[in-house]
């Protein structure tokens, strides 16, 4: 009988994130790539801005 090993949920989390992201970038430009990678990124740091500012305080 052959063990099945299962992966770690963090695998299947990385898999299926890169799976969305396919789907989203499908049929793009590579112009429209950089495009929609560049918009993702500064929605990413001002995401963390956010997240530093709430665990920091008030300045």
């Amino acid at each position: 009988m052959a063990l099945k090993i299962r992966e770690p949920e963090c695998v299947l989390l990385k898999r299926r994130g890169a799976e969305h992201v396919e789907k989203l970038i499908a049929g793009m430009s590579l112009q429209e790539q950089l495009a929609f990678w560049r918009k993702r990124t500064e929605i990413m740091l001002e995401r963390q801005k956010q997240f530093s500012r709430k665990q920091t305080g008030p300045a």
